[in-house]
């Protein structure tokens, strides 16, 4: 909308927020609503590895083990673990667990659900990559298993970190649907299952029974808005007390808003563009004038690096992120283990870019669409509609499409697209995690590849990673790690643009501390003390 319609429909929330929150500045209640930006395309915990459906599963779930806000590794349902030999891990698990419908957890439910996620039929990106390195699993005794590897395996404890575990006796049976109706919604989270409405909201009660802090909260609604300007409308109005990802053209009213509280924090998410790297033809790919190529010019790393040397970083992190985000080459932030300093970020250099497009032949460029999500990630359409003024002007045509997550998701599943937009948080705290989903070669048994939606395969970085999942010691990991990135990122396997700085806005009185991995949980925003 225009500037001056934008500012009137801000102050007009704005003194709608004054009368909502009364003399006294706060709306705190014991019902708490949250308004969250992507909805879950799935209520089943182990359908879709998709961060949305991870953020609602949490609520209502739990694992072994937990990340705390800075993505380190801390108890969950093992309250504590210890490695008996090189391939086999012991796990003692907290008594007096309880699921919501009071049955007590056993080590049975735990060993179900590992199985769980290996199971499931036609999901779009499967959890069993976490658990595909347990090779055997053994009950010692009700409150103690063991899992057993079939190589030394350091990511272990990360891994589990994205197992959620399930009742056996609600789940059995079930197949993903069934979940949307409430059937197997029994965790032994913070909070119970009362209803879900799709694209629109779940509801939730208080466990009063939850081993870990209690919530502060009575009762939740989930709400999901993805339309940044009335998620913010929401939050101002009173119609909800808290809201992530705050939208950029409105950061500085935010901040300045004495009933508002601002929150914000780097993210261990990394937005990228990823290539068609196998096809000889790709479906997308075009000369100037829109016809199809015989010779598909993504294939050609000088091509894809020219498209990173095409890319302003620091104009998107100015003038479209407002400063929200890193510029990187790197996979992961400099505070996750396998960071590489060495790879420094790309400069912006739009004629050595057509310098090297000349040197691939193509001086005169070519045609392609970038797709994107237009409701997954802050500003994604609006990123690649500056990603693709870059390329045009380097003589590469391009033309963006955007559409919401759950559509593109299931078509670049498939390897629908030719060049895309995409983001990848690093779920189990290092770098091992985008260089498994993101670039390794696919291979469904091994867990390889399955966020590859480009196809792109480096035999050379496989070999450096598998070697890096095998070895124990942290130093020479994180050394072999660091190798497979700058292999990977060199050959242009895909382009970092930046880190995605995540941001939250609450009511003022209602506090909330900001996590690296994005998360946003109703049970952690609590009343000001």
């Amino acid at each position: 909308m225009p500037l001056r319609h934008h500012q009137k429909a801000f102050a007009t929330a704005l003194l709608a927020a004054a009368i909502s929150f009364g003399a006294g500045g706060q709306a705190l209640a014991a019902d708490f609503k949250l308004a969250m930006s992507s909805p879950p395309t799935s209520m089943d915990p182990h359908f879709y590895n998709l961060f949305s459906n991870i953020n609602v599963s949490e609520h209502i779930f739990d694992s072994l083990i937990k990340m705390d806000a800075d993505s380190r590794i801390i108890p969950g349902l093992a309250e504590s673990w210890k490695l008996v030999n090189e391939t086999t891990w012991e796990f003692k698990i907290r008594k007096g667990v309880k699921f919501h419908d009071g049955s007590p957890l056993t080590a049975e439910d735990i060993l179900w659900s590992l199985d769980r996620p290996a199971t499931i039929q036609n999901s779009p990106g499967k959890f069993d990559v976490y658990t595909k390195a347990i090779v055997a699993k053994k009950i010692v005794d009700p409150n103690t298993i063991q899992l057993i590897t079939a190589q030394p395996y350091p990511l272990v404890l990360n891994d589990l970190t994205s197992i959620f575990i399930v009742q056996k006796k609600a789940t059995q049976g079930l197949n993903s649907d069934d979940f949307a109706q409430g059937k197997g919604m029994v965790g032994t989270g913070p909070f119970k299952f009362v209803s879900y409405a799709r694209d629109d909201r779940v509801e939730l009660t208080r466990n009063p029974d939850y081993w870990g802090p209690k919530p502060a909260w009575d009762k939740v609604t989930l709400r999901f808005i993805p339309n940044p300007a009335t998620r913010l409308a929401a939050l101002l109005s009173g119609d909800v007390q808290a809201i992530e990802n705050v939208p950029t053209p409105d950061l500085p009213q935010v901040r300045k808003n004495p009933k508002l509280s601002f929150f914000s924090k780097i993210s261990h998410r990394v937005i990228y563009l990823y290539f068609d790297a196998k096809r000889d033809k790709s479906p997308y790919v075009t000369t100037k004038d829109g016809q199809p190529m015989d010779k598909n010019p993504l294939k050609d790393a000088r091509v894809r690096n020219a498209i990173s040397m095409a890319i302003n970083r620091q104009g998107i992190k100015d003038r479209l992120m407002e400063g929200l985000s890193e510029p990187t080459n790197n996979l992961v932030p400099a505070t996750l283990f396998g960071h590489n300093p060495d790879l420094k970020t790309v400069k912006y250099d739009p004629e050595g870019a057509k310098k090297l497009l000349a040197e691939a032949g193509y001086p005169n460029g070519f045609g392609v669409t970038l797709h994107t999500p237009n409701n997954r990630y802050v500003n994604d359409e609006k990123i690649a509609q500056t990603v693709a003024q870059n390329l045009t002007r380097i003589g590469i045509a391009t033309r963006v499409e955007g559409m919401p997550m759950a559509t593109y998701s299931s078509k670049g599943i498939k390897h629908e697209w030719s060049f895309g937009l995409l983001g990848w948080g690093a779920q189990t705290g290092e770098v091992s995690s985008p260089l498994r989903a993101l670039l390794a070669c696919e291979d469904a048994k091994k867990g390889f590849g399955t966020t590859n939606w480009g196809e792109y395969c480096n035999p050379k970085m496989d070999a450096v990673l598998e070697k890096a999942l095998s070895t124990v010691d942290d130093a020479q990991r994180s050394k072999l790690l660091q190798e497979a990135t700058a292999i990977a990122i060199n050959d242009g396997g895909i382009i970092p643009i930046h880190q995605q700085v995540t941001t939250w806005a609450t009511q003022k009185g209602i506090t909330y501390v900001p996590r690296t991995d994005e998360r946003t949980y109703a049970h952690n925003f609590k009343p000001q003390q």
